[in-house]
Parts: structure tokens; sequence; C-alpha cells
């Protein structure tokens, strides 16, 4: 490849292709106990920050029993506990902290169900399970991954759960808040029958709508389906019993994950992976006529499966601190869209599974959108999709790289630069991402952008960036000398260094409806082009 190439991008701000709405600002983590410390809330408040829309959190362990600590993979609230006499005892203390923070930050829970309290795990095994940065994955699977024991003590947990939320925050709130039913129940996350599992899903969604008439609980969050049999067959199994049955279902549930490794002596991303996991999860849904018509949430959409796997034990997710994650982000995300509009089923939301992890190293290369306070590259790819609004219209690359081809061979050969654009009532936004499988520096684009039918006259335009030397607080923490304790002025300038950069700002002149605009990009970077009436 030659050091740099010219590519042509084509944006027609009068040929709408339908409303935009955000599916990506959704997030998801297994840490419930994380939710309300103070870097907790500061990142709520991001998330809500980035778009009108408000942001959508899903977590795991919100009926787990414990003392209600954080840990790597573990949480807990001690929602539910037995007296002697084997009565339900409830404390939403530990949970109501929980809320009360998605409340404050402007968030909407996505309210997972589960996992099963200790009193009610029919196991007689370990309750919680160990996590060390090198554990096998299949360790996790202890006591909680029961199924209750005592359904009817079960759904009246979740009956009187519901009824506390829609009580302590306004019916009508809690009503819109949507509900779902377990997670990845065809992996390590249940131990009980595919039938126990049917059985619990149906008393919970009851539960939830006697209590909250007009909630919204979908299900069943199964794993990627691509070249995954089980969980082919499991939300093929479910749907199956949701249509024999009219079990109550909004929305259908499951997951997509990509597959990073090392190839040479880089680390080379597995987008394809993820982006067939969705599209064999879409096609089992569309062999249910009656169910098509229903939204799909992808509850965990990510480059791979272990958000708390530091890079520097799994050299593989070595992607995470840096500006290619954000760049990854940028391209599922669309591609996200595209397999929508393919499979003519709507996708509610895509849910990234990064939050942040508390009392540890700085940039240790967990899959986060923040680290000790300091947001992470990835996160200003979030912001740049934040800056869409309005309608889709028409953008053309010359670069662009077929969906179909991505998904057979990745992105391998020239790195996919490509680009989308909105428009709205005060001007038009152009998304442009220079992408590629492989994390090394090879090149780069000199972008000409050439938009017609904008509003005749002289605008200004912003340009936002994230590359390398750009929105990258990993950059700059690296030009510290990397240090594990960042005070004072030191910890101002790495806060600042992860904000949204402007690269420039402009006029353009549009006198004749037209406007070319010029840039360069590198690889992993991505730009933002706002130009305001």
């Amino acid at each position: 490849m030659t050091a740099t190439y010219d590519v042509r991008i084509d944006v027609d701000a009068g040929a709408s292709r339908g409303a935009y709405r955000p599916l990506w600002n959704w997030w998801g983590y297994d840490e419930p106990n994380y939710t309300d410390t103070a870097n907790g809330k500061k990142l709520l408040r991001e998330f809500t920050e980035l778009s009108p829309e408000p942001p959508r959190i899903r977590t795991h362990n919100l009926l787990t029993s414990g003392d209600g600590k954080y840990a790597l993979k573990w949480g807990s609230t001690n929602a539910y506990t037995e007296d002697a006499n084997g009565n339900p005892v409830y404390d939403w203390t530990i949970m109501d902290g929980i809320f009360d923070a998605y409340v404050e930050a402007g968030n909407i829970p996505l309210i997972q169900i589960g996992f099963t309290p200790e009193a009610l795990s029919a196991d007689t095994g370990p309750y919680r399970h160990s996590w060390a940065l090198n554990d096998a994955y299949a360790k996790i699977t202890t006591g909680w991954a029961s199924p209750p024991k005592d359904l009817k003590k079960w759904g009246d947990l979740i009956h009187a759960w519901a009824r506390h939320l829609a009580d302590r925050y306004g019916e009508e709130k809690v009503r819109a808040w949507p509900w779902e039913v377990w997670n990845e129940p065809d992996g390590a996350y249940w131990k009980g029958t595919v039938r126990e599992f049917f059985d619990m899903y149906v008393v919970s969604a009851k539960a939830v709508k006697s209590a909250i008439p007009g909630a919204r609980v979908g299900g069943p969050h199964t794993c990627g389906a691509f070249n995954n049999p089980k969980a082919q067959a499991f939300l093929r199994e479910f749907l199956g019993y949701v249509v024999a049955e009219n079990a109550p279902i909004d929305f259908i549930a499951f997951h997509a994950k990509g597959n990073p490794v090392i190839w040479k002596d880089h680390v080379r991303m597995g987008l394809h992976k993820q982006l067939r996991d969705i599209e064999a999860n879409l096609a089992i849904v569309n062999e249910f006529p009656t169910l098509r018509h229903l939204p799909t949430v992808i509850g965990e959409s990510d480059p791979e499966g272990c958000a708390a796997c530091s890079a520097r034990v799994h050299p593989q997710n070595g992607y995470r601190n840096g500006p290619l994650y954000g760049a990854y982000i940028v391209e599922s995300m669309i591609r996200t869209y595209e397999l929508s509009q393919r499979a003519g089923i709507e996708i509610e939301g895509a849910v990234t599974w990064a939050f942040l992890f508390e009392d540890q190293p700085w940039f240790d290369g967990f899959r986060d959108m923040a680290t000790n306070g300091v947001d992470k590259a990835v996160l200003n790819g979030f912001r740049m999709l934040g800056k869409l609004k309005g309608e889709w219209v028409e953008a053309k690359s010359d670069h662009a790289i077929d969906i179909q081809q991505i998904m057979e061979h990745g992105i391998r050969d020239q790195p996919d630069v490509n680009a989308v654009a909105t428009r709205d009532d005060m001007g038009v936004s152009i998304l442009v991402w220079n992408y590629h499988d492989d994390d090394v520096e090879d090149g780069a684009a000199n972008v000409t952008v050439t938009i017609d039918h904008l509003k005749p006259g002289s605008h200004k335009l912003t340009h936002y960036r994230m590359d390398k030397d750009h929105s990258n607080s990993f950059g700059v923490w690296k030009a510290m000398g990397s240090p594990q304790t960042v005070t004072g002025e030191d910890y101002k300038k790495l806060e600042a260094s992860g904000q949204l950069a402007v690269l420039e700002t402009d006029t353009v002149d549009a006198s004749n409806g037209s406007a070319t605009l010029t840039t360069h990009l590198p690889r992993q970077g991505v730009s933002l082009l706002r130009i305001d009436y």
C-alpha cells in the first residue's frame, strides 16, 4: 500500500433515506455496584450528553445475593433473603442506589431479571463464583445460575420489585423502562433445562406485566449464533415456544461478538464474526412470521466476549485503549443498521458491553469506556455518532467495502474508507472513517467530500477528529511515561485529552448549494464534519 491514497465521497443532502434513530447508545456491564460510584455516575451523565435520545443501561446481577461490593464479573444487591421460617424478606437499599444513579443521570434502565438469589437457588454447591484475570470462563457458573426452586416466590419477588420501582420513580416513567429475562441461558448463565428456562421466563414476564400494565418484556439473550448450533437451537426453540404458547414477548434479544487475534506481530480484529452473529440471529427471527414485527435488541454487541479480561493477560484485547476501538465501534454500528435493513427487522438497540472497572491499573486493557475517571478514545467514537441527527441522506465512497465481502473475508486487504450523513433543520453532519482489521499504521487517505443540495449561503464548519493524535487519552498517558499515579495538573490534562477534539473550524461557501471539503484521514481515524446553517 502506498503512503497515501485518494478517496472521493459524494453526499447528496437532498436525497433522504429515512429517519435517523440512534441504536448505538445502549451500554451494559456485569457489575451493577460500579453504577453509583463517583466515576460511574460521571460516565452515566456523559452517556446522556451524547444524544437527545436517553441511553439505555443493562446490568447483570441485579437480584444476586451478596454484600453489594463490586468485583470483576460480579455484583449483588441482596434484594431477597428469607427469615427463619422461610418467608421472603425484600430489601431494596442497594437496588435503590443503583436506580437512583440511572434516574439522576437521565438514563433508561434495560432491567435484567437475574440472577437467582441464594435463598431461592436449587444449587447446593458454592453460590458465588471466583474470578481472576487468567481464569477459565466456565468457572463462573455456580449457584447464582441455578433455576429458582420456587417459582411462586420468584414471581412474587419480580412483582414486588416492579411495584417498588413504580412507586419510587412513578409508574408512568417506569412503564417506559424495558424489562428482559436473564442472560445467555444457552451458555454459562443457566444451569437448568431449556423447559425450566421457559417456565421461569413466563412467570417473570407475567409478574412484570401484572405489576406494571403496559410494560415491555423480552428475551432470551442467547449467545452469538454464527457457527454456534447450541445458540441457534435455543433461540429457535424459545421463539417456537412463544408462538405455540402465546407467551408474552415485546422484543427479541440476542448477542453478537467478534473475534480478535494476535496475527504476526499485532492485533487483528474479527469484525466479520460479529456481523455474522447478527445476520444469523436475524435470519432465525425471520423464520417466525408472526414475530417479525417485533423489534430486536442485541443485548451485547462487541469485538469479543470478555470485558473483564485485561489486555495485559490477554494480548488479543490490545485494541481497547486507543483509537482502533473507536473506529471499530463506528464501523460495526453503521453496519448493524445495514444488516437491520437487509433482514427487514428493526434493531432497536445494540448494547456495547463496556462500562468501567474501579481500582484497576491505568489503561490495563479492560473493555471499558473510561479508566480511573478518564475517558478512552472509544467514547469519542460514540460522541461523533451522537452528532448525527434528523434523517439519513445519500453518502457514497469510492473506497467503501461491500458488507457481504466483509462478512466473508473481514477487512484484511484495503481499508474501508466510508461515510454516512444526516441532515436536520440546522445543518448537515457527515461521519467519515478509515477502518482496517489490522492494528498497524499503514497508509492514510486523502479524502475529498463533495456535498450537494446544501442550503445556499456561507455556513460554519466544525471538524471533529479521533485518531492516534486526537481525542486519544491513551497516547497522552504514554507520552507522560505511562504513570500509575496521576494527580493535579497531569490528571486535568489527561482528563481533557479524553474529550472529543475539534480538528478545525472554518467557513463553507455553499452559495450555489454545493461545497467541497478535504481532509487527511489516517487508518483507524474517524472524522465528523458538521456544517451549521
